[in-house]
């Protein structure tokens, strides 16, 4: 009986030893990986954590800590009102930019959603503005958009409409924006979703069609249902993405006319390299950073039943 309990010790001894050892390989596996993120994310987060409590200017050499006094200026100073028009401008644009992914990629792939040539060769141009740079799609757009002699006007003009300036007026600048958004990011949202619609089993319609639901009805309760797990994908991904708006912001408006397309980012780069005050801007970029981290682990969270995998 000894004899049985110490082999029993030995081999459950050996087990563990090599349990552990596995355990080491695999982290030695992950090792580069979590060193890349550990300098070149996670340290860079905290360090702009600790230049919020700086006065760091970069026209300056040196610089001391000097408390909360960027946190006042943000929350209870002049930086406040200008931090709320930013945020609210953001948060318009995302929606719209949500709107148009979400919406117009769902319309245009059950559209179409069918194999041909002449399909293929829509879908194709649909999606390749998403290949194009964003600050040649800029420039390009800055010409349709303009408002004196830009290809947009003289096309409403043929139906009675007169000359609208886009880029110079603060209540069509940010939709200037959206225009050269949407023409970019429908296309992706189309593709993605039409990828997911070839992914639900036929079986689920031919069982509707049985049951005498038309079109209509197969599309809301089994297409809509099922492609949840897409919607949820592009939600988030185009949420951060529109979120941090900035190239076509710079190109198009520059944050104006009277600072009506400032959206935060650009906002963080005008502080920083404009008025080389580093120290507003990561104070505003680390409470940018924790907005995205609690809207999407929010979102993460909140749509967990409403979400289905079924297919």
């Amino acid at each position: 009986m000894k004899g049985k309990v110490t082999t029993k010790k030995v081999k459950k001894g050996r087990s563990t030893a090599r349990q552990r050892r596995e355990k080491i390989k695999d982290f030695l596996c992950v090792a580069p990986a979590l060193g890349f993120f550990l300098v070149f994310v996670y340290y860079p987060i905290v360090d702009l954590f600790r230049i919020g409590f700086t006065n760091w200017n970069l026209i300056k050499d040196s610089y001391k800590y000097v408390g909360l006094k960027n946190w006042k200026w943000l929350f209870a100073g002049s930086g406040f009102n200008t931090w709320l028009s930013s945020l609210r401008i953001t948060f318009t644009y995302t929606f719209w930019e949500i709107a148009i992914t979400l919406v117009g990629g769902i319309l245009l792939a059950a559209l179409f959603n069918k194999e041909s040539k002449v399909f293929s060769g829509l879908r194709s141009a649909i999606f390749m503005p998403r290949y194009i740079g964003i600050s040649t799609s800029a420039i390009v757009f800055m010409w349709i958009l303009n408002g004196q002699y830009g290809i947009l006007n003289y096309v409403l003009s043929l139906f009675g409409i007169g000359n609208i300036n886009w880029m110079n007026s603060d209540k069509t600048a940010l939709a200037s924006v959206l225009i050269l958004t949407g023409w970019r990011v429908v296309g992706y949202g189309m593709m993605i979703y039409l990828a997911a619609m070839r992914g639900i089993s036929p079986e689920y319609y031919e069982a509707a069609k049985l049951d005498g639901a038309s079109a209509v009805k197969r599309f809301r309760y089994i297409t809509l249902p099922l492609l949840s797990p897409t919607t949820l994908f592009l939600f988030v991904t185009t949420f951060i993405a529109s979120m941090k708006v900035f190239q076509s912001i710079d190109v198009m408006t520059s944050g104006g006319p009277y600072e009506s397309t400032n959206v935060i980012v650009y906002w963080i780069y005008e502080l920083a390299f404009v008025e080389f005050r580093v120290d507003r801007a990561a104070v505003v970029a680390t409470i940018f950073f924790l907005i995205l981290l609690v809207f999407t682990t929010a979102t993460m969270k909140l749509s967990g039943k409403s979400v289905h995998y079924e297919s």
